[in-house]
Parts: structure tokens; sequence; C-alpha cells
């Protein structure tokens, strides 16, 4: 159910802060009730309990709202007996606020000698019109702390997270299957003598599409009068429209063929095309494995960029349209059928590996830029075919590399780069 919580009148919410403490009711105790996240929940208890022999000093743990994220923090927090200081980001968003809650608690141990866990919940929430310094003021406090820091996200890959995701061990959270739902809906019903229809708890679990707090509001909204579960009252509901992280987007338009669920994964992402385009440009090749079917989505993908770039000349922004249906339904129907199986999909690194290059390289493109400068040629033909004769020069004939390298104004850098064999 979608509820706009700002609109709510006092009744409402009542209902929803009573659906909040069955949330904080029936919160696992312990990691073995956390469902579905074995392997992520093990990646977090590992960077704990070993956090002196870490490199990293904070965890970045994302993934779909409603998966157990925060939770699992919680159960660690108790299964540990650590101390847990938890400041959510939505809540303070600048530097001063920072430093005073947690500041402090990273450095220092408890009363009572225990170890701690610092937790910052809702990092989406710390970056936005509002924020002063916050981010800024994390990073710093990372590379400070005595402790173990945790910070939850929903979609971790905006571009104001770069840094910190360099300072992060990065652990991702499955979305939940209607199945493990399902089953905790049962287990709560049991709980709270709720009687129920099977196929109204099931239709209840995959309407919630992997967010257990969403669907367990729902279970409480629906059955606080009479204790039962219908397929009638499902009709009360309305589908929840929710943002998808950029991840699920993708594993969507490449496992579909159905040009309506990839164009509706479009829209429920909240990234823009170009970093949609450089994620599908990423994890084509690992999904699509026939050469025809690889070589049409490529095909629609250079569409894409084909009008994107028409659109910044032109300023023409109804070719969105375009794009839109070029990276959705063109790539999800260049597939003759579905692919079945796991496919890991992972950031594009086009523009790390840009970045990789241009330092690598950097040396050598500012002495393609001087011998371009110096014989009026381009500098992409000087770094490809004048560099390397220089470079033999410098290696073979030295007293004509001297002149040369006085005439063009090398430094020493670059006079050791051209001399040295390995350049």
């Amino acid at each position: 159910m979608f509820w706009n919580w700002k609109k709510l009148n006092k009744k409402q919410i009542f209902f929803r802060n009573m659906a909040d403490l069955w949330t904080k009711k029936y919160s696992p105790s312990n990691t073995s009730e956390v469902m579905g996240q074995t392997k992520p929940l093990s990646e977090l208890k590992q960077f704990i309990v070993n956090f002196n022999r870490e490199k990293k000093k904070a965890a970045l743990v994302y993934g779909p709202t409603g998966c157990g994220k925060t939770s699992a923090v919680y159960a660690l927090t108790t299964e540990l007996g650590f101390e847990l200081v938890e400041l959510n980001a939505s809540d303070f968003r600048n530097k001063e606020a920072l430093d005073r809650i947690i500041g402090s608690a990273s450095k220092q141990r408890s009363l009572f000698y225990k170890s701690k866990i610092i937790l910052v919940d809702e990092l989406d929430g710390i970056a936005g019109k509002e924020d002063r310094g916050g981010l800024q003021e994390l990073q710093k406090l990372i590379d400070k702390t005595s402790f173990p820091i945790v910070m939850t996200a929903n979609e971790p890959w905006n571009q104001r997270f770069a840094n910190l995701r360099r300072k992060s061990k990065l652990i991702a959270f499955n979305k939940l299957s209607y199945t493990s739902v399902m089953s905790c809906l049962k287990r709560i019903c049991h709980s709270e003598g709720i009687e129920y229809e099977a196929e109204a708890l099931e239709n209840l679990a995959r309407r919630a599409d992997g967010d257990l707090r969403a669907a367990l509001t729902d279970l409480f909204i629906l059955a606080r009068h009479d204790n039962k579960l219908t397929k009638a009252k499902l009709m009360l509901l309305f589908d929840r429209r929710r943002e998808i992280s950029i991840i699920e987007a993708v594993m969507r338009v490449l496992k579909t063929r159905d040009a309506g669920v990839a164009l509706k994964a479009l829209d429920d992402v909240e990234e823009d095309y170009d970093e949609l385009m450089l994620w599908l440009d990423e994890n084509l090749p690992k999904e699509y494995k026939k050469p025809e079917e690889l070589s049409k989505a490529y095909n629609w993908l250079s569409l894409a960029d084909i009008f994107r770039g028409r659109i910044r000349r032109w300023q023409y922004w109804r070719f969105l349209a375009y794009i839109r249906i070029f990276l959705g339904a063109g790539v999800a129907l260049a597939k003759k059928e579905k692919y079945h199986g796991f496919t890991k999909i992972e950031r594009g690194r086009r523009i790390l590996n840009i970045w990789i290059w241009n330092r690598k390289n950097q040396i050598r493109q500012s002495i393609a830029v001087k011998l371009a400068d110096a014989l009026h040629c381009s500098k992409s033909y000087a770094f490809r075919e004048l560099v390397p004769f220089v470079q033999l020069m410098a290696q073979h004939d030295r007293t004509l590399f001297k002149a040369m390298s006085e005439e063009l104004g090398l430094d020493e850098k670059e006079e050791e780069w051209l001399a040295s064999s390995r350049a």
C-alpha cells in the first residue's frame, strides 16, 4: 500500500506507529533470524570481528528497502555483545551534528569497556540540498575511528558517495524472495493469532516485492480489526510504486523479453540515462552469449548514445523518449529468448579505466603536447607516432636527444620516462 505520510490524519498516524511497533517486536534478535542474507551477513560479521586487521575502517551495506540491512546490524550487535551508537543520516546532515554524535564515540571506549559498532543509517539522506559538510565530516571520522563504522544505503552508486565507497568495504544485501517474506508473515500471523487464507498471504508477500517492512505494515493494517486476512481485503490495497536500485533495473532489462517490463524498470530507477548506459555497456557481454544478439543490443546502445549527443548539441530534450525506448525495449528485445541462471551485475568500469589510462600515460601525453606544438601536428598523431621515435632517440643517441630535449623544453621527469626501457 502506498501512503503519503505527510498527509495522514491522527488515526492513520496511530496505525502506522502501531505497525512500527510490530517491526521492532519481530526484529531478529540474532543472526540466525535474519532471512535470506547468509553471505552478506557473514561478510559484515567478519568485518566487525576482524576490524583491527581490516585496511578499510567502514563498511557500506547497501540493498533494496526492507531487505534487512539495519536489522542485521542490530542482530550482530546483540550477538557479539557490542554497544551500538546509531545515527540516522536523514536527521543529521551537517558537520557539527555528525561530529557531536559520533565524533567522540568513534574514539572513546564505552563506560563498561565494551567494543562498539557505529551505525550511520539511511546514508542516502545525508547529502541533499540541506547537506552542510556532512559527507566530508563523515569521511574524516572514518579515517580517525577506533571502532567499526557501518553505513546503510539503498542506492550507493550516486557520484556524491564516490569518496565514501573508496574508503569502505562494500557489502551488498539481496532483495528478499517472496517465499522469505511469506515465511516471516506466517510466523507473525501465528504469533498474533491472525487467521489467513493461504492465497491471500502469498499474494501479500508477492505485492511487497521483497520489502519485508512494507509487507508487515500492510498485514497490520488489513488484519487490525478482526485478526483475519482474506483475498477480499487485498482489494483495499493499491500498487506501491517505489524506486529501484540501478542493479535491479539493469537485471530486469537484461532478463526480460517484455518491452513493458523493461521500460517500467527505467521509469522506476533514479539514476540518469548516462549512468544506465555505462552499466548496460559493462554487463551486456555477461548476459548475452550469442554474438548476433550481443551485436543487436550494442546497436541499440549506440543509437541511444547518438541521440544523447543530439540532445547536447541541440538541447532538444524530447529525444529522451527515444533513449528510453532504445535502452529499455531495444536492449531487452535484442535477444530471442531469456537467458537463465545468475549474472553478477557490476558497475561500469569504462570511466575508471579511462582515468587509470590517463594517469598511466600522463607524462607521455605532456610530451605529445610539446611535440605537437613544435611540429605543428595533432596531439593524437604525436602521441601515437612521434613519442616512440623520441623514445628510441633517448635510449640510443643521447647527444641528439639532449639537443631535442632543450628545444622542446622537456623537464626531468619527461626525460627519465623517455630514457626508461619500460616506457
